[in-house]
């Protein structure tokens, strides 16, 4: 089997409320939906701030008018599936109205929680946890890395 190497270009979107933006992801089509920031695997050509835009775009209808800082950014080497990716999350802030025209047909929903709320939607470890000490502590730039998607073997480093 041949090994897929992933680069995904993810964001954090808050409201005036504080509340976190999650999008509910189908994404074979069985009903298994799981919640996830918005964002989206760069496509050829593009770089990971291009690819944070269309996807939010895509997912949401926001459009991003700023990208503050690199808030995390995650590796996960799944050796099951003979997978590496690299995601990069970025602190954005928006403007417009949540209208989701996702052209792949997987985004279900796309809400504001509560940090709490958004925090006990998401799945993975490598999704949930860097998230969660992102906004609990606002220090941007941590580096985290994960043997697989259970979260087994995983380390951070903190930012720079």
């Amino acid at each position: 089997m041949a090994r897929r190497e992933l680069l995904v270009a993810a964001s954090i979107i808050r409201d005036r409320q504080g509340r976190v933006l999650l999008v509910a992801n189908d994404w074979q089509g069985l009903g298994r939906v799981r919640y996830t920031v918005p964002g989206g695997m760069v496509e050829h050509g593009e770089t990971a701030l291009q690819a944070v835009k269309r996807e939010v775009l895509e997912e949401t209808g926001l459009k991003v008018k700023l990208v503050r800082n690199l808030a995390y950014s995650v590796h996960i080497e799944d050796e099951h599936r003979s997978e590496r990716t690299i995601v990069f999350a970025f602190d954005c802030d928006w403007d417009g109205l949540l209208n989701p025209r996702d052209p792949d047909g997987f985004i279900v929903e796309a809400r504001f929680f509560t940090p709490e709320e958004a925090i006990n939607k998401l799945g993975p470890v490598p999704m949930r946890e860097p998230l969660m000490d992102y906004l609990q502590t606002g220090l941007p730039g941590r580096f985290y890395a994960f043997n697989g998607w259970d979260g087994r073997g995983g380390t951070r480093v903190p930012g720079l």
